[in-house]
């Protein structure tokens, strides 16, 4: 009997990996980043123009400064922050509550198959900025900062 060619052998191939897969490499698609983007656009302007029962909500003004999304767009983490260098920890249970809120108006607006559950959390990186500046601008690290470094004596002299 003739073997048909048609017959998947697993032996005589090499599994399929795609060659991010095959480094390891943990950096966002060009698809996820596209996406994400696309959602902090929208929740900005959401949580600019919609007027939310919540109390703590009501009266701050929020903005999303980074959606990181994951592999498969199901999942969005989103970083907040308040307007004025407030600390937005107290609101972010209330962020919480109205997420699925806010995930149903996504929907429409964005067009994917599915819509991704949002993640709230607080961003740092303003503050840690900040830190760093003044860190900088210190005397101490100035000064080091502005003592010219010296050459290396060269082995021809």
């Amino acid at each position: 009997m003739k073997p048909k060619s048609s017959q998947h052998n697993p032996d005589r191939e090499a599994p399929h990996r795609s060659p991010k897969a095959a480094r390891g490499d943990k950096t966002p698609s060009q698809r996820q980043l596209r996406v994400g983007e696309e959602i902090r656009h929208v929740l900005s302007d959401l949580l600019l123009r919609t007027a939310f029962h919540d109390a703590a909500l009501a009266r701050e003004h929020l903005t999303v400064s980074e959606v990181r999304m994951s592999p498969d767009l199901k999942h969005a983490l989103v970083f907040a922050t308040v307007l004025g260098q407030k600390d937005i920890t107290p609101l972010l249970p209330a962020l919480r509550r109205v997420a699925p809120f806010l995930r149903a108006q996504l929907a429409p607006r964005l067009g994917l198959r599915v819509t991704p559950e949002l993640k709230f959390v607080a961003d740092e990186a303003l503050e840690q900025a900040t830190k760093i500046n003044k860190l900088l601008h210190k005397p101490e690290v100035a000064r080091d900062l502005a003592k010219p470094v010296p050459d290396k004596p060269s082995e021809a002299e």
